[in-house]
């Protein structure tokens, strides 16, 4: 093993892209997000906001997928598991963490089982957020 190692990065044609199938989805889904597309250090890429989508949806939305990237590439669905069980640990993590934000909506870019980015959703359902999300993965995921 050597000092350094190769890892994937989503580009920005891969965070448009990522972007734009999020989009569709909504479209299909027939809701108004906000959708960032992040590196894998979860630094902003790639962003959209529909044109009826909430304003405070845009920081929520970039938070999900900086959250999926401090995660290692958990998606916030499944962190919610954890943190909305123990809402103690959540309060008390809060302060510490403003960049937290562990529900649904925030899912993993993945190549050849590495992280190279993340995409946040928010402004419909969390479920909706999340499935909107993994489309715009999806788009970019082998």
């Amino acid at each position: 093993m050597g000092a350094t190692k190769d890892v994937p990065e989503l580009t920005l044609e891969g965070a448009r892209a990522a972007v734009d199938a999020a989009l569709a989805r909504a479209g299909e889904l027939g809701v108004e997000v906000v959708v960032a597309a992040t590196d894998r250090a979860g630094r902003l890429v790639a962003f959209a906001r529909m044109d009826d989508a909430f304003v405070l949806s845009i920081d929520v939305a970039q938070k999900k997928a900086k959250t999926v990237c401090m995660a290692s590439g958990a998606p916030t669905a499944e962190l919610w598991k954890v943190f909305g069980g123990d809402p103690e640990l959540l309060h008390g993590l809060s302060p510490k963490l403003d960049d937290l934000m562990p529900v649904g909506g925030g899912v993993p870019i993945m190549v050849d089982g590495e992280l190279a980015g993340a995409v946040g959703v928010s402004g419909a359902t969390a479920a909706q957020d999340a499935d909107i999300a993994a489309a715009g993965a999806a788009a970019v995921s082998p």
